[in-house]
């Protein structure tokens, strides 16, 4: 397999939102469209489940900018591109953004929602990976919406009342600095060689983290395990750490950049993007795409059910999954849950989409909500004491 450059990557024709869709429960419901009038008596913001439910988008876009604010957790900027979305929805509708902990993880944010209920510190919206929204849906954590788009969201890729819609995703991918290391990995049995001992970091805790677990799932099809059966992954995982090859160190920019994780695994769109940021600081930032453990998964939106500003959560969401949204992802190097859509409508960013990472083997059969949980449930017993050991 080649190491492949994002840059200069064609898109793989796999890579779309058919391709990366999710299993989720239920099918769609109507959509609110942005001219409706409501029916009937106008709701709360806080118990709209669409934007027909406050008399339209242009009512929603009001009640939004006079609660004039919106606190989002756990986005960092270079994230799926989301520093230029958030500035890009606040120079939109002048609503300021307080983004908090930026490098926090999907427990976290679950972890505030349940702490915070009732103050106005809370998050009103949640970036969430599979396993931990699959959690906060159940938990009735979640408040259900419908977007405009909702109906072009396919089935798969959406909680049927909208507790959680897939947004935007990618593959478990590897990411080298090519002037650190002479022969980057490009799968996981090479992860294994001794070359690359105290160089193999994972950004985050799988107990955590939505990236980390994805990484443990992809290292679970890598070495005879399943989406049944993710205990393979904890066990490699454990094998790189006697090895000496794994660093229990959580790889982000600042730890790329030092050279402390010189080689990552992580979402493709993180590591392209890396290729991208530090173009210009020395590193020659390399993704591959491994063959031998391909696994791709969106992330989910949520609203949070008591967002201490639900119009502007709701507006938030509508942003997101407009194409405006929806292609600002994909110039993150992140495929949007939309992807199919734009391209039907021709307003998908055909230059973004052609920069995508390429992909030789296809990740198509996605885990159900009981696998997931399942799964998570084993990684929560067994990945701590198993890289302790």
């Amino acid at each position: 397999m080649t190491v492949y450059r994002p840059r200069a990557a064609a898109l793989a024709a796999v890579l779309t939102a058919a391709a990366l869709s999710l299993s989720a429960c239920g099918s769609a419901g109507t959509s609110a469209k942005s001219g409706d009038a409501a029916a009937g008596a106008k709701k709360e913001a806080k118990d709209a489940t669409s934007a027909t439910d406050l008399g339209g988008m242009d009512a929603l876009v009001a009640a939004a900018k006079k609660e004039g604010k919106l606190h989002v957790i756990t986005l960092p900027k270079d994230w799926a591109n989301y520093g230029k979305i958030m500035d890009s929805f606040k120079a939109k509708y002048g609503i300021e953004i307080e983004d908090e902990n930026p490098d926090g993880s999907s427990q976290d944010e679950i972890n505030a929602i349940t702490s915070r209920k009732g103050q106005d510190r809370a998050p009103d919206v949640v970036d969430l990976g599979s396993a931990f929204a699959v959690s906060a849906a159940k938990d009735g954590l979640l408040a259900p919406y419908k977007v405009a788009n909702f109906d072009k969201v396919p089935d798969t890729m959406k909680e049927a009342t909208g507790l959680t819609v897939n947004d935007y995703g990618g593959y478990i991918s590897i990411g080298c600095d090519g002037k650190a290391i002479p022969v980057c990995p490009k799968t996981f049995a090479d992860l294994l060689k001794p070359e690359y001992k105290g160089k193999v970091a994972l950004n985050g805790n799988p107990t955590k983290s939505g990236s980390a677990f994805g990484g443990v799932y992809a290292a679970a099809l890598a070495n005879g395990g399943s989406l049944d059966n993710i205990q393979p992954g904890i066990d490699f995982f454990a094998k790189l750490k006697q090895s000496g090859n794994f660093v229990p160190v959580e790889s982000t920019p600042a730890t790329v950049e030092k050279g402390e994780t010189p080689i990552s695994i992580d979402w493709s769109y993180l590591n392209a993007g890396y290729t991208d940021e530090f173009k210009g600081k020395g590193i020659d930032w390399q993704v591959a795409v491994p063959s031998d453990g391909s696994y791709a998964q969106y992330y989910n939106q949520g609203i949070n059910k008591w967002a201490p500003h639900p119009a502007a959560a709701r507006l938030w969401q509508e942003y997101l999954f407009s194409a405006e949204g929806q292609n600002l992802f994909l110039g993150g190097y992140a495929t949007p849950s939309l992807f199919d859509s734009l391209k039907k409508d021709g307003t998908l960013d055909a230059t973004a989409a052609a920069k995508l990472p390429t992909v030789e083997k296809p990740f198509t059969t996605f885990p159900t909500q009981d696998q997931i949980t399942a799964a998570k449930k084993v990684v929560t017993e067994n990945w701590t004491k198993a890289i302790a050991g």
